[in-house]
């Protein structure tokens, strides 16, 4: 990682190139959330697939065969989630919505921080916790009842219905990319000139590859992100540093261009 006084060359490239494009394109993974406390999934030390392995709880399958063991992981990340609060990176994406520069985002995470920040279009590839949804009947519950069942009873939730398991409306290994979402997120990158990723390895199919795609249309890229990535030799830009403070020094530049 490169301290943000090291990288003030690069920042300065950012914003000109935010200023250049019409059509900007934000889309960010686990690391634009580290800073609100959220845990990412792979990183060495708090790397959330450092300690569990993902296919026993957080697949359909497992799921499916032990709700308790997916209840048991996710209760301590629901309760982090819930208490974290956007961050500068979250706040200055919304701040270039507001100044006609960026379009929608893309996004990886769950946490519902880019809608708290101010964000108004976001495409949640992975999901979110707002609604649930009955593995049996395909009920829909708010979100709320389940939080509460797992956070306040330490239950798993279970369908008034039909007495079949709820699951929150994540996606989970072994499931699909919700359609709408992923299609609207096809079709932004097919109109962005520019393309913003933000804390993310880019590890994941198929989301991840949506930069890659970006790219290969013809959109510039700019990467921010603490390591490298597969796709750092396309960009335009690449800053291996923190998301608040850089996404922060990048809108402040680009302010005194307008």
């Amino acid at each position: 990682m490169v301290m943000i006084d090291t990288i003030s060359e690069k920042v300065q490239q950012a914003a000109a190139l935010i200023k250049q494009s019409s059509y900007v394109v934000a889309f960010s993974g686990a690391g634009i959330s580290t800073e609100s406390g959220i845990p990412d999934f792979r990183s060495e030390k708090s790397g959330l697939w450092n300690r569990d392995d993902p296919m026993e709880v957080a697949s359909l399958h497992g799921f499916r065969r032990n709700p308790k063991a997916f209840y048991d992981w996710v209760r301590p990340l629901a309760r982090v989630t819930l208490d974290a609060e956007p961050n500068a990176a979250h706040y200055s994406l919304a701040r270039l919505e507001e100044l006609g520069f960026l379009k929608s985002v893309i996004t990886q995470n769950i946490d519902m921080l880019h809608t708290r920040a101010g964000s108004s279009t976001v495409y949640e590839l992975h999901g979110h916790m707002r609604e649930g949804t009955c593995i049996g009947c395909y009920k829909k519950y708010d979100g709320q009842f389940v939080l509460d069942e797992i956070l306040k009873h330490d239950n798993v939730p279970y369908c008034p219905a039909c007495d079949a398991p709820i699951k929150p409306d994540v996606i989970l290994f072994g499931e699909q990319l919700p359609y709408q979402a992923f299609n609207a997120a096809e079709r932004e990158m097919r109109k962005a000139d520019l393309m913003i990723v933000i804390g993310s390895s880019l590890e994941v199919a198929p989301a991840g590859d949506i930069p890659l795609h970006a790219r290969r249309h013809g959109a510039k890229l700019i990467i921010v992100n603490l390591e490298p990535t597969p796709v750092d030799s396309l960009a335009n830009v690449v800053l291996h540093a923190w998301a608040g403070e850089t996404m922060e020094a990048i809108v402040e530049q680009l302010e005194t261009l307008l």
